[in-house]
Order: structure tokens, then sequence, then C-alpha cells
């Protein structure tokens, strides 16, 4: 069941995220780079680029028809190939279009009132890292669902304070800090080991799982050992130690005279805490602040069957949940296509009523009556069976074509009713009378059929939005 039929664009989408960057520094380190490797993918007809601040989206629409699965191992393929800065992301293939409208929203907010202000900031980095490191993980594999964006609340954050007048005086720099950071925090491939048989993937890994580590980071080694270790530091040490900052001197102080080493850590020239990350919105529901997440289908899957699977799967979450948090649904697009479906249904029934009613009162025969009124459902049927056969589904353009053909089939039907009356009148049985006064009228009613058929078959073959939109009404 669906508002409309499979409106499916052959689009794809590679999103990559560089914290930080200017847009014109996304567009030229990343956004160029994509659309130079991505423009030679086959069936590719339309490429564009949207580069902000900190991300990158590149639009690749396809020729309608094409293999939208081969197209997506295409441009993976060609991914691959790129090199982007270290600090970005690595880019992700999305299997729909951004601008689209996600199918469900959730909210999560806290039970908990009242509190302080800490109180407040605490609960929503709460409900933030809740929805990332859980609820987005646990919806994302749910069948139809193409990706959950969560947005709202506070986004963890490690904050890093630096003191420029402590760096001075030690005689480091901002960039030799950043850099440090970046090479005491890695995960990078080293490579393959074979060993015989066996095949063993290496990885560098050496990142910080603790505030407290990035706070006892090796900045450098000051001091040395000797009169030669002292002659060469003798300015800095003269600078350092005439200074009346305490941390600094306990910092770079020797342990014992004339030598040793004094290991300057970034907690000493920095304040490293946890926070969070600027907001550039703030998401309410039922007036207080909530955290949201916006569900969105993939290209070709059905929207009520995509609501129905999120429904159970979330029904297991509410179970699972934390207590002093609630989950309420704020837009669900199923429930919209289901009461217009709703509506097109009893519409089309009480129309059937009423052509039966019509008929009745006209003819002034319920046999007669009877005998077109049973043609309706073994025609609606049978037309069931063949919408399944060519994977049509239950949408407006679908029930409006067998609106339409029930008009058809009532005219025909009272034709040819009307020719056996005839042949009856003129003394044949019953048999005889159907036989003859439907042969009578069968080439009147093949031609006026067919040309109803030479109106809408074309639009079968159009392609593009118009012939996705119409060929559901068209077969039907």
């Amino acid at each position: 069941v669906e508002l409309l039929p499979d409106l499916s664009y052959p689009t794809l989408t590679v999103r990559t995220d560089y914290e930080g960057a200017a847009p014109a520094e996304v567009e030229t380190l990343i956004s160029q780079p994509a659309e130079e490797a991505l423009g030679i993918v086959k069936g590719l007809r339309k490429l564009k680029s949207i580069s902000r601040t900190g991300q990158s989206d590149v639009v690749l629409e396809f020729a309608w028809g094409t293999d939208m699965q081969q197209a997506g191992l295409d441009v993976r393929d060609k991914m691959e190939t790129l090199q982007l800065p270290l600090e970005a992301k690595p880019p992700v293939l999305l299997r729909f279009n951004p601008s689209t409208q996600p199918i469900m929203r959730l909210a999560l907010s806290s039970k908990q009132d009242g509190g302080s202000e800490a109180d407040a900031v605490r609960r929503l980095m709460e409900l933030r890292r809740y929805a990332d490191e859980d609820l987005k993980r646990k919806l994302e594999p749910v069948s139809g669902v193409a990706a959950v964006k969560v947005g709202g609340g506070l986004e963890d954050e490690i904050q890093v304070d630096i003191d420029q007048r402590k760096l001075a005086q030690l005689g480091l720099s901002l960039d030799s800090v950043i850099q440090r950071l970046q090479q005491e925090n890695v995960n990078l491939s080293g490579g393959r080991l074979e060993e015989g048989s066996q095949r063993y993937l290496v990885r560098t890994v050496n990142q910080f799982a603790t505030v407290e580590q990035m706070r006892e980071m090796l900045l450098n080694t000051a001091g040395g050992s000797g009169a030669a270790a002292a002659g060469e530091n003798r300015q800095l040490m003269t600078a350092i130690l005439g200074s009346r900052d305490p941390n600094v001197i306990a910092a770079m102080r020797s342990d014992g005279s004339g030598g040793g080493t004094s290991p300057v850590r970034l907690k000493d020239v920095a304040d490293v805490r946890q926070g969070y990350k600027e907001r550039e919105a703030v998401i309410r529901a039922g007036g207080h602040e909530a955290v949201e997440l916006a569900i969105y289908k993939e290209g070709d899957a059905n929207t009520v069957s995509t609501a129905d699977a999120l429904e159970k799967k979330l029904e297991a979450i509410r179970k699972q949940m934390p207590k002093d948090i609630e989950m309420t649904t704020v837009e669900d697009q199923s429930v919209f296509i289901r009461h217009a479906i709703k509506d097109v249904k009893i519409d089309a029934v009480i129309g059937g009523l009423l052509s039966i009613l019509i008929i009745f009162l006209f003819l002034r025969d319920g046999w007669s009556t009877f005998v077109i009124s049973l043609s309706l459902p073994i025609s609606i049927i049978a037309t069931f069976f063949f919408m399944g056969q060519l994977g049509l589904s239950l949408n407006v353009m679908s029930l409006g074509g067998l609106a339409l053909a029930t008009g058809l089939v009532v005219d025909d039907s009272i034709v040819v009713l009307e020719s056996i009356a005839k042949a009856r009148e003129r003394g044949m049985g019953i048999l005889e009378a159907a036989i003859k006064g439907t042969r009578e009228v069968f080439m009147a009613v093949v031609a006026s059929t067919l040309t109803t058929i030479a109106v809408f078959l074309p639009l079968v073959f159009v392609e593009g939005i118009a012939g996705q939109l119409f060929r559901d009404q068209a077969l039907t």
C-alpha cells in the first residue's frame, strides 16, 4: 500500500564529512576530486555537488532504468581511488536524496524536569549519546531504512583549551601540539602479513580511550644531562625559571642537580575536558528540549512496509529503554498514506453501489442488475491477480484506474445485457439468446474498449517521472 506509485529516482549521494573546513576548502579538497572521479561512471546523466561547512554532498542522477545496485558498486570502486585529507571521514554512499523528507520522525526527551543548568546539560548529553550509540545502530538495519539522522541535544566533544602563554614559555607552538595530537591518536592500516596459508591484516592502533589519557600525552622533554645540555637550553630554562607560574616551573624543573629530564604533558599547558559541540539548532517536543531521530527510507522501499517494520522494532526498544527517557513519534508518513488509501477505497465502494442502484432504477429488473453487479467483483479480483504478477501496489493512481475500469465494465455489461434482452423478446431460449445477443454487439464492445485502451496504453512506455506516476493507472 502506497500513496503514489514507486517513484524511485535513480539517484545516489556520496557524503563526506570534513569537520571544521570552510565551504571553499571542502569544494577544493573533496567535491572537485570526487566529481572528476565519479564523472565517468556508466549510466550517469547528471552530476552536481553541494559544499557546505564541514560537509560535501555529491549527487549522481542516472538514466531511468539503470541498475542502481550495479551503479552503487561502480561508485564505491571510484571512491576508493580518491585521496582525501586525513582529517576527512570516509565517504558514505546514500541511497536516497538528502532533499527528500524522512518517513518518520522520533523525539527523545527526559522525564526529569527541574534541577540546575548543569543537570539540564547532562541530561541533553545523555539523550544525544543514547540516540547516537544505541538507537541509531538498532534502527538502521531495519528493512527499508536507508539512514537515521540524529539532531538536537548536546553532542559530545573533547575540548582542549590551550594556554598560549605557557606554550610560549616552554618554547612550543600551537601547531606542534596539534601535530602531537594527530600522531598519538591514530588508527591506520599497516599492510598485510602472510604466514604460510594464513593472511593477517595489520593495523596501527593508538587511540585515546579516556580524557585522562589525553591529559597525560607527552608533548616534549625539556632539560638534559651535564653541562652540554644545560648550555643548549640555558635561555629557555632562564625564561621558565623566571616565570612566576608554579605549574610551568613544576613541569620543567629537573629532578636532582646537574641532569635529569622533565616531561611536558598536555595537561601542563592546556585544560582538557569533556564538553559539547556548539549547537546550530534547538529541537523542542512538548515544550521541552529533545533529540530528534529522522528516519529515511531507501528509494525503492515501500513506505507503509518500512513504517510497520519500524513500529515493531520501536515496540521492542521501548521495553528496554531507560525509565527516565520518553520516546514519541512526531511524524509518520504511513498514517497519512493509510488514511488516503482508505478514503479512496470507501469512495470506490460507494461509487460501485451507486452505479448498481442507478442500473436497477433504469432497468427495473432485479436479475439483470444482479448479473451486472456480479461482473464488478469478478473483474476487480482478476485485476488484483495481474497487479500482483506485475508488481503493482495499491495506491491512489492504481485505484483510480480501477474506478475508471469499473465504469467501463458497467457500460459494456449494460450493452450486452440489452442485446440479450432483445434476443429473448424475439422468442429465443436463454442460452441461444445469450450467445446470439453477445455475438451481435461483440465487435462494438471490443472496439469501444480498445479505444479507451489506446488512450492509456502509451502511458506505460513513457519514461521519467510521468511514466512512473501514470503507469499504474494505465495498467489497471
